[in-house]
């Protein structure tokens, strides 16, 4: 099979399996961003007098119609075509002979798989936000069903102040809010025009017009000088994993409460049993394993953003094959974040409290007492802290 790059000698198949790896898989979430950014790129082409009026309406008619193929299942790319550019490139031409090979024209794989990346990464932001929104919003509904429960507020594991039900589910659903908000600020990096970038370096003698392809494809800027693309890559995707990061951390203290909480000795909730898995040995057990593995994969997704970091850390400028692996711990923390995220709101709303369980140590009010003596008796706080110590030593 013939690769954009062939010049005809041929490749040893090992050298194809290792450089090729997993990417042709994971190209597979982006070939309907890869076919709309090339028919951005194909039109701008057009206006600017480098393709005719024919050839653009194949490409336009042939990128459309691969576009819908592929999402019906009719191929898939192949660790033959190395790539998603590749796999879409050549069926196009196979499908239009001479007018699809001039695609290419003023375009480099790295600015084209780098647009194709960014335009997927926007719709995962949004996702990513509106997920983290649906648990804050459960969160919330948690805390006003539950209102009226107290629950004790804890302080190195041991109980320090009355809380509630609602300060509880309310503090984790502000912070995951905030989630959102940091999500959607990765869009300062994702939202500028790579195409025009080629490798690195623009496309010299050629009257290519990266405004077109910008406004086409609702990119907010143009990224300049052509030579910032590459030193920026790697940094919109280490930026997005933090954000995940600090999300899923989130989720994990929260899961991490709820199986503390839904211990025998603590018993103030019960998960419901849709959502729990039993054991093979003992037949009572009901097992909070969801909430487990919400605070398990907080691992998963610090581990893909050391790994981005890692790839980029003390590159040289311009472009090189590493970068290619940058897509993995991407996808995959942006996959685990979208799992935890579509299932968290309906296992939060099986949550069931049990206020008959709650004990609130009767010392938890002594921050209480002495904030009233200062206010009552007008004595320096540090004063009424010790005679409230002294009270309960008692």
């Amino acid at each position: 099979m013939t690769r954009l790059w062939d010049k005809g000698v041929p490749l040893d198949a090992r050298v194809l399996e290792y450089t090729a790896g997993e990417d042709y898989a994971l190209d597979e979430r982006l070939v309907a961003h890869d076919v709309r950014a090339s028919i951005a790129h194909a039109e701008m082409l057009h206006a600017r007098q480098l393709l005719s009026p024919v050839d653009l309406a194949a490409i336009r008619e042939g990128l459309t119609a691969l576009a819908a193929e592929h999402a019906r299942g009719e191929w898939r790319i192949e660790l033959a075509d190395e790539d998603g550019q590749t796999a879409l490139e050549r069926r196009l031409t196979a499908r239009l002979g001479a007018a699809g090979a001039r695609i290419h024209l003023g375009r480099s794989r790295n600015d084209q798989v780098l647009a194709a990346v960014r335009l997927y990464l926007r719709e995962v932001i949004a996702s990513l936000s509106r997920g983290a929104l649906a648990v804050a919003t459960a969160l919330d509904t948690l805390g006003a069903r539950e209102a009226s429960t107290v629950l004790p507020g804890y302080t190195h594991l041991q109980q320090a102040m009355p809380s509630s039900v609602a300060l509880w589910a309310g503090g984790f659903a502000a912070e995951i809010r905030d989630d959102a908000q940091g999500l959607e600020q990765v869009l300062r990096r994702v939202d500028k025009n790579p195409l025009g970038s080629a490798a690195g370096y623009g496309t010299p003698g050629l009257p290519i017009d990266r405004e077109t392809t910008r406004e086409k494809l609702g990119f907010a800027g143009v990224q300049e000088p052509v030579t910032a693309v590459q030193l920026s890559r790697g940094k919109a995707e280490a930026q997005l994993l933090f954000e995940i990061t600090l999300l899923i951390q989130d989720l994990g203290r929260f899961a991490a409460d709820v199986v503390l909480y839904g211990t025998y000795e603590f018993g103030f909730l019960a998960v419901g049993e849709a959502f729990t898995t039993g054991s093979s040995i003992m037949p009572q057990k009901r097992n909070p394993d969801l909430f487990e593995l919400v605070r398990g994969r907080s691992a998963t997704a610090q581990a893909c953003l050391l790994e981005a970091l890692a790839i980029c850390a003390k590159l040289p400028s311009g472009y090189h094959r590493d970068l290619q692996l940058l897509k993995f711990p991407l996808f995959r923390g942006i996959d685990l974040a979208l799992e935890t995220l579509a299932i968290l709101p309906a296992a939060i709303g099986s949550l069931q409290l049990r206020p008959a369980a709650v004990r609130l140590d009767p010392a938890i009010h002594a921050a209480e007492e002495a904030n009233r003596l200062v206010v009552t008796e007008g004595i320096p706080f540090r004063e009424a802290y010790r005679r409230v110590a002294a009270k309960l030593k008692r």
